[in-house]
């Protein structure tokens, strides 16, 4: 090789060698930019996007997942405009057990007026002459669901106020006020206090305090109307000790007496319980004319009849809004079926049936509220064969007016913690109307988010074929399981509404 060529190839290795040597501290350069650049930036994280938290929070089916719960589940949750958020099986028909009083809470107030009230009147069919009443007494109800003994023995006051001490001719009462109707749901157990006897005349919730007592071998029984002050021993329900060991209780009607029997087996040494009223026009005429006697008015023994004439005395109660507020609080089925009935009966309407008048008030809901799958065959919800959707009750919920109308009424429910620990002071308020049956748990309301957002929910959760099966077999007032299961909708719930608060916050 020559020196020309020996030259040639230097210069061309030199020439790469350059560029190799530029290139490599082009890129050592930019190394050492990017260097500092990192420096400088990593310090300071990068700011995530504000919605990332909320990934982390389990999905609404995640949490149905988990709950175990046997039968079938729906949620629907809403905005105050009434827009969807979420929903789980919206269009399931299940049983809505006492969140039914919800819808029978509207339907009232709309028909007869959040003033109205319920008057429980005194008659006479003639003239008083020196105390003395010629002629008959009539006491006349006018439905209150809320007339107690107390409330009585001050209607009795009032006749003695007016100088009135007896009466020279019968003692009557009228209680047609509504139609009598023997229970609320024939599916429950006989003894339940909470499936009493509807009527024109309502006292104690149409109850009769069952109380007894070990005496040696044998028992002390006292069957009572009782109220705060007031608490008279009642005849009209009797109750004999019997050597068995079921059913409990067994009860049959006489000729103008409630006769039950109870099972020896189960009485131990002593207790207390209410008892469903199934006579309770006379019940109510008995309890009076306990009272009158208490404050010098004496009376004959009371018979139930129709009649007209004077008033001489009446007390009412407290308004509607106060009534519904108290029923949706402590979740009485009487009041409920009364004050549905009642407000079919505003409507020019003649139900002779609770079904009758559930279906009137189910049409009204369809129309005004805009519930297209509600079905309901009672105004408390006792019965399992009534159905509406969670998609349904949230269109009711954030129908207009509703809310401002309702959540006033509804009481509040306490969050709590992981060990079921009332949460005090916390962020997330929930006002909602509770529902349990054997083995159905529902709950519906609204719930404010820390953020101020508030939602409209509904959460039902039922195993209908187990629950009855568990009637079939003829199970007693809570059948195996059903604890459990309402343990687990209920732990369900307050999770599906943490998630809201949470995920939906304002």
């Amino acid at each position: 090789m020559t020196e020309h060529g020996f030259s040639q190839i230097n210069r061309q290795i030199s020439r790469r060698r350059a560029l190799g040597l530029f290139l490599g501290g082009a890129a050592q350069v930019m190394a050492m930019r990017a260097g500092a650049e990192g420096l400088i930036a990593s310090p300071i994280p990068k700011a995530r996007p504000p919605e990332l938290f909320k990934q982390s929070i389990p999905a609404g089916e995640e949490l149905v997942a988990a709950a175990g719960l046997s039968g079938e589940v729906s949620y629907a949750v809403a905005g105050s405009a009434g827009e969807i958020y979420e929903v789980h099986e919206p269009l399931l028909r299940l049983p809505p057990a006492s969140v039914a009083k919800t819808v029978t809470a509207l339907y009232a107030l709309h028909h007869l007026g959040a003033e109205h009230r319920f008057v429980t009147r005194v008659l006479a069919t003639g003239p008083v002459v020196s105390g003395v009443v010629q002629g008959d007494l009539v006491l006349v109800g006018g439905g209150d669901p809320t007339l107690d003994t107390d409330a009585l023995a001050a209607l009795a006051g009032k006749l003695r106020e007016a100088g009135i001490t007896g009466v020279n001719g019968r003692f009557c009462v009228d209680d047609t006020a509504l139609p009598q109707i023997e229970q609320i749901d024939g599916e429950q157990v006989e003894y339940a206090g909470y499936n009493p006897t509807i009527s024109g005349l309502n006292l104690n919730y149409n109850r009769v305090h069952f109380e007894w007592k070990r005496q040696g071998e044998s028992y002390s029984l006292k069957m009572d109307a009782r109220a705060e002050r007031y608490a008279p021993d009642v005849r009209i329900a009797r109750m004999q000790v019997a050597a068995r060991d079921v059913p409990v209780f067994d009860h049959v009607a006489g000729q103008g007496y409630d006769d039950w029997t109870v099972a020896q087996a189960a009485l131990g040494n002593g207790g207390a319980r209410w008892l469903p009223v199934r006579l309770p026009g006379l019940y109510a005429a008995e309890v009076f004319q306990a009272v009158a006697r208490a404050q010098g008015v004496r009376l004959p023994q009371g018979q139930r009849k129709v009649m007209s004439g004077t008033e001489v005395a009446r007390i009412e109660s407290a308004p509607l809004s106060i009534v519904v507020r108290d029923m949706l609080k402590y979740s009485t089925n009487l009041t409920a079926e009364v004050i549905g009935l009642t407000a079919s009966r505003a409507r020019g309407l003649s139900p002779g049936s609770l079904a009758a008048s559930a279906t009137a008030m189910s049409d009204w809901a369809r129309e005004a509220l805009g519930m297209r799958h509600v079905a309901l065959v009672d105004h408390s919800g006792l019965g399992g064969a009534s159905k509406v959707t969670t998609v349904d009750m949230v269109h009711m919920l954030s129908a207009p007016g509703v809310e401002a109308t309702l959540a006033p009424l509804m009481k509040p429910i306490p969050m709590r913690d992981d060990k079921g620990n009332v949460i005090q002071n916390s962020p997330v308020s929930v006002h909602a109307k509770t529902g349990t049956l054997d083995f159905v748990s529902a709950l519906a309301g609204y719930v404010d988010a820390p953020g101020g957002q508030r939602m409209a929910f509904a959460v039902f959760a039922a195993d209908v074929p187990r629950r009855e099966a568990a009637k079939a077999a003829g199970a007693e007032e809570r059948p195996q399981g059903a604890r459990t299961f309402n343990t687990r909708a209920k732990r369900l719930q307050q999770a599906l509404i943490e998630r809201w608060a949470e995920v939906y916050t304002g």
